[in-house]
């Protein structure tokens, strides 16, 4: 906060109006304003030092200034209340109803008591009643994987379904599906010795079968 450098006053007077009680060792600068309302009361005890430019305005009650209490250039002090022994305030410092304890220092262009922007009594009790929030556990973040876009998927490979008429047909299937061949004369191989051995053990089946072929033959050329 930039505070200007208090201009020297040219007037050497202290103005005071009302009560005003000022012991003999206190130090007041000039342009100093001392002035008490009616029913109120200033009292500035010994040593004190009020600083050039500094306006005590008692109201509603009485302003008392602490012995050794030192006060800078330009404050402004209104209202009732205590500035304690030894306290020192800084230039350019606005007190309102102040309650200053002993030997307590304030930093130059404070301002203390200020009641006008107070916050509701009520909005204050909920505040301190809602419950506070839980405190939300970090997110971890997953790195991102890289991944082609638009890549092929390799399809899975398919077994060729079987026709069901060319499934394998069972053997005793296949044997009645096969032609049958036609019917052949049974051939007995070694006849002639077959022959020959009979007309050896039996010589007179010669003879018949040579009338037999002959009747067969007569009777076929008799027809």
């Amino acid at each position: 906060m930039y505070l200007s450098p208090l201009q020297l006053s040219s007037n050497s007077q202290i103005l005071m109006s009302g009560d005003v009680v000022v012991n003999e060792s206190a130090a007041i600068a000039p342009g100093v304003i001392l002035q008490a309302d009616p029913g109120s009361r200033i009292s500035i005890a010994a040593g004190a030092c009020i600083g050039m430019g500094t306006i005590l305005h008692a109201r509603e009650g009485d302003l008392d200034i602490g012995a050794g209490a030192i006060l800078g250039a330009g404050v402004l002090v209104v209202g009732a209340g205590t500035i304690g022994e030894n306290a020192c305030i800084g230039a350019a410092t606005t007190l309102i109803n102040p309650s200053i304890d002993k030997l307590q220092i304030l930093p130059a262009g404070s301002l203390i008591g200020d009641t006008s922007r107070q916050v509701p009594a009520e909005v204050t009790a909920e505040a301190e009643a809602a419950p506070e929030p839980e405190p939300e556990p970090p997110s971890v973040s997953t790195p991102a994987v890289d991944r082609p876009i638009d890549e092929p998927t390799a399809a899975a490979p398919t077994q060729p379904q079987t026709p069901p008429e060319t499934a394998a047909k069972e053997p005793s299937d296949a044997a009645s599906d096969q032609p049958q061949p036609a019917d052949t004369p049974t051939i007995l191989y070694g006849q002639a010795h077959i022959n020959r051995l009979l007309g050896t053990l039996f010589p007179h089946r010669q003879a018949f079968n040579r009338s037999e072929e002959n009747g067969q033959t007569l009777s076929g050329g008799s027809g």
